[in-house]
């Protein structure tokens, strides 16, 4: 349990029986949990402002006091994580509880800012029976003198099998006392056979959250690139944003808003690059054994040049279920479906329909603990792609085998 969590708790100790109870208090109905929330979300700076506003209101708020000589502590701030550890003491008698947690803090030290990091690291060997995702239909119709002619397709189009090794790792840091943080994201997959799609990734960004009221918002910029067959092959460059707003749902559940722009940049294809806005909503609950989230949004795809088919819109629906399971373990299950309509005729001339693609993405996943900070990780996915161009129609499925080490 950190710090943060733990002066929740033994707050209420402090609240108990005393004369400032929520009943009696003149602060705002909702300005302490506000402050509460913010620390949640790492906006200790924000969190700090309006704890400070709970004070000056209700001198008598213990848990707001207590809270805030933990923030200036995490914060580096010495001189007033003390002047507010002493007050404490000599306004409240903390019980012994309460007395630990402010020494242990008096312990560590509060002469500098409390930076925080996470990393993960992976690697797994996996099968996957359509590397190239080649054709379903062995056959490609065209139309010669207005009579359908079947063209087998060659073997560079047919689906290609092969197994591969993946390696993967994330780093998060904190960037600023008021819940910004850092992350960088880096994916490798070698395949046994096939090395022309050897691919890897590497994607850097910052996010940062916000509060207008009982607004939030969270903001996400991110570069990246990735690469294929040992060649870079993309150029990336994502903002996003996620707005919660003050809904009243029942339970845990929440909802937000997600607006976001995207910029793809092809180094190796010609008038193929494209600029692609998003706007979804998203419902998401999380309990004690269960989480769980479904989204639903537009999307919109503006071809930079000739673009075959020209611009493009379309739909994504995903469902994604996590569960605790027996013996420390974990499911997720997830189910994405996501539409695209071209404008125009795919190649006139060549192939004249209007390209409509239907993309279904089925995921299970199970979750086993090793030990401490180590996971076994084992996920099924199957690709079901529907085209109205046989050549792009495909299946897939893909089973991998991976250890996860949680650390820093």
């Amino acid at each position: 349990m950190t710090a943060t969590f733990a002066a929740r708790a033994l707050a209420t100790l402090l609240l108990t029986g005393s004369a400032a109870l929520a009943a009696a208090q003149s602060v705002p109905p909702d300005l302490y949990q506000q402050a509460l929330q913010s620390i949640a979300e790492g906006r200790n700076s924000d969190a700090s402002d309006m704890l400070m506003r709970v004070i000056d209101n209700e001198p008598q708020h213990a848990g707001a006091w207590l809270e805030v000589a933990l923030i200036q502590c995490s914060l580096g701030h010495a001189d007033e994580a003390e002047r507010l550890f002493t007050a404490i003491e000599a306004r409240f008698s903390p019980p012994p509880g309460i007395m630990e947690l402010i020494e242990d803090a008096r312990n560590k030290g509060c002469d500098h800012w409390q930076v925080h990091s996470q990393g993960s690291f992976t690697a797994g060997r996996g099968i996957d029976q359509n590397v190239n995702q080649g054709a379903a239909n062995g056959n490609f119709t065209v139309i010669a003198d207005g009579v359908p002619i079947n063209v087998p397709l060659t073997a560079d189009f047919q689906p290609k099998h092969d197994q591969y090794t993946v390696i993967g790792g994330e780093y998060l840091r904190d960037i600023s006392p008021n819940g910004s943080i850092g992350f960088a994201q880096l994916q490798a997959r070698r395949n046994d056979n096939l090395h022309q799609y050897d691919s890897a990734s590497l994607f850097v960004g910052a996010e940062t959250p916000w509060r207008f009221g009982r607004w939030t918002l969270r903001s996400t910029s991110m570069l990246g690139l990735v690469g294929l067959g040992g060649q870079l092959f993309q150029r990336h460059a994502q903002f996003q944003a996620r707005v919660g707003p003050p809904i009243p749902l029942p339970g845990s559940t929440q909802f937000h808003l997600i607006g976001g722009f995207s910029h793809v940049d092809y180094r190796t294809l010609s008038n193929f690059d494209s600029n692609t806005g998003e706007l979804k909503g998203q419902f998401s609950y999380r309990g004690d054994a269960l989480s769980a989230s479904l989204t639903s949004g537009y999307l919109n795809d503006h071809a930079i040049g000739d673009r075959p088919g020209g611009n493009r819109h379309g739909w994504l629906n995903s469902l994604q279920l996590r569960r605790a399971l027996d013996f420390g373990a974990t499911g997720e299950l997830g189910y994405v479906r996501q539409s695209w309509q071209s404008a125009l005729p795919y190649s006139p001339g060549v192939i004249d329909t209007v390209r409509g693609q239907v993309t279904h993405v089925l995921r299970g996943t199970l979750i086993y603990p090793l030990a401490k900070n180590h996971n076994l990780q084992i996920e099924a996915r199957q690709i079901w792609n529907r085209e109205n161009i046989s050549i792009f129609q495909y299946n897939n499925r893909i089973l991998q085998v991976s250890w996860q080490w949680n650390g820093l």
